[in-house]
């Protein structure tokens, strides 16, 4: 059996998308002990494909680059489905985490993504390229994140609510 394939087929069947990392806050928690103070560091990680795929994760460990590793491995396993519609966002959309309050709206094709700067790689990453969002309450990144994953989340495609209630789309 040759390297390029396995008992199950050829390798490139089962290849893993290439997915797209990004990093949005790295944090420092300081511990004091007798000798002076402990650091400890934790990472907030988007990772996702641009076309639909999307996950964010935390990690904390000791030293950055593992808190980064454990952070992507978390959002990779934490990855959604996000319906979209051509470009952008099916149909508006308001979602709430803690005190973080999010509202996306569809906008038309070249708007672009009109987002903050800790809740715009979150809908790059999962391929939205045209959306209107405004943040309210808490700018706190991980809150604003839940919040836009929980509204993501509640997006549902036309032809979905369709079938569910049993009608057809004109």
């Amino acid at each position: 059996m040759t390297q390029a394939q396995s008992k199950s087929g050829p390798a490139d069947e089962f290849e893993e998308k290439t997915l797209d990392e990004h990093v949005v806050k790295i944090y420092r928690c300081a511990k004091v002990v007798k000798g002076g103070r402990r650091f400890r560091f934790a990472a907030l990680v988007i990772v996702g494909d641009r076309s639909g795929q999307v996950g964010v994760g935390y990690g904390k460990a000791n030293e950055v680059p593992a808190a980064v590793d454990k952070g992507i491995k978390n959002a990779k396993k934490n990855m959604f489905t996000v319906p979209l519609k051509g470009n952008t966002i099916p149909h508006r959309v308001v979602a709430r985490f803690g005190a973080s309050k999010v509202v996306m709206i569809p906008a038309g094709e070249g708007t672009g993504v009109i987002a903050g700067v800790h809740f715009r790689p979150l809908l790059e990453l999962a391929g939205v390229r045209d959306v209107l969002t405004k943040s309210l309450g808490s700018h706190n990144p991980k809150n604003l994140l839940q919040a836009g994953v929980a509204g993501l989340k509640q997006l549902r495609a036309g032809e979905d609510v369709a079938q569910l209630r049993g009608v057809e789309l004109e």
